[in-house]
């Protein structure tokens, strides 16, 4: 199994396309999409995702206002409902949290990486390149 920590952090910084992740997310046994979303969820807060990158997540997720997770991330406090999310269940939601998550992270990782990190940082995610998709999902 490739390294969801690379695969993650590929997909949110767009070095590889949402649809490769979807389908690599949906290869993965119940037990392993709820551990990936539960992941993606601590990656967001260890980014320091708030309530206000919910609608521009939802706008990239490509997600409608009504679906659940995107109803659920613009509920208030970030932590609580990103837990929330990580934690639905049915295919078609753990489908649509994985993308919410992604681009949870990716805009909160990015003010990050723009904040804190511009001129150089020691997160080994920060250092990804199109040069080690080939080793990724392989």
């Amino acid at each position: 199994m490739p390294d969801p920590y690379v695969v993650l952090n590929e997909l949110a910084q767009e070095l590889r396309p949402m649809s490769e992740g979807i389908e690599w997310f949906e290869s993965l046994s119940s037990v392993e999409q709820s551990d990936t979303l539960r992941l993606l969820s601590h990656f967001c807060i260890q980014a320091r995702a708030t309530t206000e990158d919910g609608p521009e997540s939802i706008r990239r997720a490509g997600l409608r206002a009504t679906h659940t997770p995107a109803v659920l991330i613009a509920r208030g406090r970030i932590d609580q409902q990103l837990g929330k999310i990580a934690g639905l269940t049915p295919h078609d939601e753990r489908v649509k949290s994985f993308r919410l998550l992604i681009a949870v992270l990716a805009v909160a990782d990015g003010r990050r990486l723009e904040r804190f990190c511009s001129d150089g940082c020691s997160h080994e995610w920060h250092r990804l390149s199109v040069d080690t998709l080939g080793e990724t999902l392989a």
